[in-house]
């Protein structure tokens, strides 16, 4: 005996069965064009956002303040002071090239520095 299915046509008897178990055809399951079905939500993959957000802020060896420089490991207030007063640098490592820092220390900071130019 044929039954009635969700959209109103005439099935036969395993695919009733199998619509009643919920184990239909994705054609069965699709939802007509009249209703809409809820939309799986994006996943995130943006990995660059996600570095950015764990990468802590440089510190810009042109505008940092003597403080924010001492606290580097290895500089110190004397070198804090040397820093300031051989600016404006183009790059970090002039901080090692004008010999300002011994390259040991530069190697030790030179992940946590930045050089930005005006």
């Amino acid at each position: 005996m044929p039954t009635i299915g969700l959209r109103g046509m005439m099935i036969g008897g395993a695919a009733a069965l199998m619509l009643a178990l919920g184990v239909g055809s994705a054609a069965a399951q699709a939802p007509s064009a009249g209703t809409s079905a809820p939309a799986a939500a994006p996943k995130s993959t943006d990995a660059t956002a996600t570095e950015k957000a764990a990468k802590p802020e440089l510190l810009d060896i042109n505008s940092a303040t003597k403080e924010q420089l001492d606290a580097l490991k290895g500089i110190g207030a004397k070198r804090a002071d040397d820093i300031i007063k051989g600016r404006p640098y183009k790059g970090k490592d002039e901080l090692y090239q004008k010999k300002i820092i011994p390259k040991a220390v530069y190697a030790g900071i030179k992940d946590k520095i930045i050089a930005k130019q005006k």
